[in-house]
C-alpha cells in the first residue's frame, strides 16, 4: 500500500500489525483492550462505572486504566470517598425510603433529597479531577471545607470530609517517587534475555507514579533495543488517548523524528524524545529499567514452570548421567570482599521453577581469611548436616546440587558431602567464565550447547544463587557501616546510646571526655562512665 507520508505509513503499519497479527512482527501479549472509567455526566444525577469500550454518548471517558484489576482499585476507592448512585432508577419524587447503600454511606441519597442537585453535580467534579490527577486542587479545596464546616459546628460533616481528605492523602503518599521530577512525562526502558523482552512504561506527573504498565515481547532474538522500543511505542501510543509532551527513552530509537512528528499528529502538540544522560530522568528510567528486569524474571519463571520444561530436566538428566529427573535442584553461592562479611546462599528450584520460600542464607563462622573453597564446605556442610534429623523443608534431599564456581568449587563441595554422608547426591558446578559444566572426577567439561536450553537453565538458577548472596551480603555490610562502637559496650542500650550522641556528637568527642562530663548524662554515672571511657581507650 502506498501512503502519501511516512507518518501515515507509520500509522497504517500499526492498524495493519493489530489486525492481522503477522507471524514475524513483534508482537505485545498484553494486546488487548483496555478498561475506561466512564461518567454519564449527560445524566440528570451521574453514575460511574468500568467500560472497555468508547461510545459518542457525551459521556466522560478517562483513561485508558492499565489493567482491569487498576481500574476496579480505582473505581473502589472513589466509590469510597466520594459516593454516587449505583442504581439507575428514574427517580420519581415519591420515594419514602432509601437503599440500604445510603445507611452505610454508599450513596448520598438523592432519591429522597438527602442532597440536592448542586451537591451532587460538585461531587462528580471532583471526581473528574481526581481522575484527571489534580489531586491537589481536590485536596486543597476539601481542606477548606472541612475547616468552614467545623467554624460552622457541623463537626459531623467535618469529620466526614477530614476521613476524604487522610485518603486522598494516602493515595499521594503511595504514590510518590523519590525523585524530583517536574511536569508530566512517560518512562519507558526494557529489559531482555535471547528470546524475551519485558518493555516497562511508568507515567509520571510532579513525581508521582500515575500508570505502571508492562508488556512482554516474544521472540525478540535477532531484534535491536532501537527497533523494539520504537516497536513498542508504536503499538502503544496508536491505542491511547492522552500522550504527554516528554517521553523519556533507555536508549535512542531507529526513527526519532518520524516517530515525534507522528506523536505530534495524535496529540495536537509537540512530543519531545529523550535519552536523559544524567539527573532526575536518568535515575528515573534506571528505576524503570530494573522493574523490568524484575517483571521479566517473573514471567520466564512462570514460564520454566510449565510442562514443555519437564522435557528440559529429562535432557538434563541425559547430559549430566544422573540417576533421576533432576525435580529438585539445590543452587550454592558465596559471597564476601576479602573475607570480611562472607555470606552463602541457597536458592531451590523445583520442576524448573524458583521457591523463594525454601531460599536459606548463611553466614560463615569458622572461615577468617578469604578461602572461598572452606566457606563453600562450611555451607554445605551445614545444609546437609541438619537433613538427617531434621523434618520439613530442610528434610527434603535435592535430585541435584549446583555449584557456582569451576573445579576447585566442585572439589570442595563435593568433599564436605562426603564428610556429611551425602555423598551419593549428584553435584555439578557452573563455571562463569566459559560457562563449563563440570562433574565430579572428570576432567573435561559436559558436552552441553552454549544455546540449549538445558544450560540456559543452569545458568538462570545459577544467577538466582548468586543475586540471592550479593543481596545479603550487601544487607550486612550496610548494616555494619551504620553500627557505632557504642554498640558492643556493655550496659549502653538505645537509650543510653541516644543521650551519649545526642551530648558528644561523636565517638571520638566521647574518648575525650572526663569522667565527671559522662556522668552528667542521664542514665549514666562513675561506675559506668569509667568502664565506658577504659573500652573506648582499648
Amino acid at each position: 500500500m502506498v501512503t502519501e507520508t511516512e507518518i501515515a505509513a507509520l500509522l497504517l503499519e500499526c492498524q495493519q500489525i493489530k489486525k492481522y497479527r503477522p507471524h514475524y512482527n513483534v508482537l505485545l501479549k498484553d494486546d488487548k483492550s483496555f478498561p475506561y472509567i466512564k461518567i454519564d455526566i449527560k445524566n440528570e444525577w451521574p453514575t460511574i462505572s468500568i467500560t472497555r469500550r468508547r461510545y459518542n454518548d457525551g459521556a466522560k471517558y478517562i483513561g485508558r486504566v492499565p489493567s482491569a484489576w487498576s481500574a476496579r482499585r480505582t473505581y473502589d476507592f472513589i466509590k469510597k470517598i466520594f459516593p454516587l448512585r449505583s442504581c439507575t432508577k428514574v427517580f420519581t419524587g415519591q420515594e419514602t425510603r432509601p437503599c440500604l447503600k445510603y445507611h452505610i454511606r454508599r450513596c448520598p441519597g438523592p432519591c429522597i433529597g438527602a442532597i440536592s442537585k448542586a451537591e451532587y453535580g460538585e461531587l462528580v467534579r471532583k471526581i473528574i479531577a481526581m481522575l484527571e490527577g489534580q489531586e491537589e486542587i481536590v485536596l486543597h479545596e476539601l481542606k477548606r471545607n472541612m475547616l468552614e464546616a467545623s467554624q460552622s459546628m457541623k463537626y459531623e460533616k467535618a469529620a466526614q470530609i477530614r476521613d476524604q481528605v487522610q485518603a486522598i492523602e494516602a493515595v499521594i503518599a503511595s504514590h510518590k517517587i523519590p525523585l524530583n521530577i517536574r511536569g508530566e512525562q512517560d518512562a519507558i526502558a526494557l529489559a531482555r534475555d535471547e528470546s524475551t523482552a519485558c518493555v516497562r512504561i511508568f507515567s509520571v506527573k510532579d513525581a508521582k507514579l500515575g500508570g505502571d504498565e508492562h508488556f512482554i515481547m516474544d521472540d525478540v532474538r535477532d531484534e535491536t533495543d532501537a527497533y523494539l522500543l520504537q516497536t513498542f511505542m508504536q503499538q502503544y501510543y496508536s491505542s491511547i488517548e492522552h500522550i504527554p509532551g516528554l517521553i523519556l527513552l533507555q536508549s535512542q530509537i531507529d526513527q526519532p523524528l518520524l516517530v515525534s512528528e507522528w506523536l505530534k499528529d495524535r496529540k495536537g502538540s509537540w512530543v519531545e524524545l529523550r535519552v536523559p544522560v544524567k539527573g532526575a530522568g536518568l535515575r528515573l528510567i534506571g528505576m524503570v529499567a530494573e522493574n523490568a528486569r524484575q517483571q521479566l524474571e517473573i514471567y520466564k519463571a512462570g514460564q520454566a514452570a510449565r510442562p514443555e520444561n519437564l522435557q528440559v530436566l529429562s535432557n538434563l538428566k541425559d547430559l549430566l548421567k544422573l540417576p533421576g529427573i533432576p525435580h529438585r535442584i539445590e543452587a550454592f553461592d558465596i559471597s564476601n570482599i576479602q573475607g570480611t562479611n562472607a555470606v552463602g546462599s541457597m536458592v531451590v528450584f523445583e520442576n524448573g521453577a524458583p521457591r523463594p520460600s525454601l531460599y536459606r542464607r548463611f553466614k560463615i563462622r569458622s572461615v577468617p581469611q578469604s578461602d572461598d573453597y572452606a566457606m563453600m564446605r562450611e555451607m554445605l556442610k551445614r545444609r546437609f548436616a541438619v537433613h538427617s534429623d531434621s523434618s520439613g523443608k530442610w528434610s527434603a534431599v535435592p535430585d541435584l546440587v549446583l555449584i557456582d564456581g569451576g573445579k576447585g568449587h566442585l572439589h570442595a563441595a563435593g568433599s564436605a558431602l562426603r564428610e556429611v554422608q551425602a555423598a551419593d547426591t549428584p553435584i555439578i558446578s557452573l563455571a562463569k567464565e566459559n560457562e563449563d559444566v563440570f562433574r565430579p572426577g572428570i576432567a573435561t567439561a559436559v558436552p552441553i550447547s552454549k544455546q540449549s536450553h538445558e544450560l540456559h537453565l543452569l545458568q538462570r538458577i545459577r544467577d538466582e544463587a548468586h543475586r540471592f548472596a550479593v543481596t545479603y551480603h550487601r544487607n550486612i555490610r550496610s548494616k555494619k557501616s551504620r553500627e557505632s562502637a557504642l554498640d558492643s559496650l556493655p550496659g549502653i542500650g538505645p537509650a543510653r546510646k541516644k543521650a551519649l550522641v545526642k551530648r558528644f556528637g561523636s565517638v571520638r568527642n566521647l574518648k575525650t571526655a572526663s569522667i565527671e562530663e559522662l556522668a552528667s548524662v542521664k542514665g549514666i554515672n562513675r561506675d559506668l562512665a569509667k568502664n565506658i571511657l577504659d573500652l573506648l581507650s582499648e
